[in-house]
């Protein structure tokens, strides 16, 4: 059984505001409004979600493919 962080701090770019949020486990978020600078925030070209882009743990889909040997986005 794959256990997962459900939990991820994210970072924004454009104004470096922090806040730790819980990650969906059906779906990839696509888009995140800082809290601060309200700046909409989308994934970087590589990655499927905001959590890859800017957070300190990957969404779980993420998770789920590295414990496989699988670095790949959902």
């Amino acid at each position: 059984m794959n256990t997962f962080t459900l939990i991820s701090e994210i970072t924004c770019p454009n104004c470096g505001h922090k806040k730790i949020e819980s990650m969906p486990t059906n779906a990839c978020q696509y888009f995140y409004e800082c809290e601060r600078c309200h700046q909409l925030l989308k994934p970087l070209a590589e990655d499927c979600c905001v959590f890859c882009s800017y957070g300190t743990v990957p969404c779980p889909p993420v998770q789920l493919n590295q414990t496989e040997g699988d670095k790949s986005c959902c």
